[in-house]
């Protein structure tokens, strides 16, 4: 069994993205399990990854789809937290969502996107918005 990490933001068109990735993955569905993790930087209000309209997005998604998942929430740094939760739990890849860059924004990715992709030994997938031809 695979396990994705694929942590998540509150934006639904990324979820959507990172949607398509894993659906697109050549795995059979009963063979997957993602775990859906949320990193709150700042959480006053005590909120919860189930308040996350993109975390059920991709929950009802994906379960539609057969496929097994878990949500999960940290609080801290964002790429900190997803780098310790892809070594203590195992993970063998993570998803993130890319965002549209200007010609020059193209150079680098998003901060936490950065930093994921240049600390991590895990094969990572990026989910981006623009259609594959």
């Amino acid at each position: 069994m695979s396990t994705i990490l694929l942590p998540i933001d509150d934006d639904e068109q990324h979820a959507k993205d990172q949607i398509a990735t894993i659906t697109g993955l050549p795995f059979e569905t009963h063979e997957l399990t993602v775990t859906v993790l949320h990193v709150f930087t700042d959480n006053p209000n005590s909120a919860s990854i189930t308040q996350l309209k993109s975390a059920r997005l991709i929950e009802e998604a994906l379960q539609d789809e057969g496929i097994d998942v878990e949500l999960d929430e940290r609080s801290n740094d964002p790429a900190d937290e997803i780098l310790s939760y892809a070594e203590e739990h195992d993970v063998d890849a993570i998803c993130l969502a890319g965002r549209k860059r200007s010609r020059t924004g193209k150079l680098l990715f998003g901060s936490v996107t950065q930093d994921v992709i240049l600390n991590s030994n895990l094969p990572i997938l990026v989910a981006g918005t623009d259609p594959v031809e």
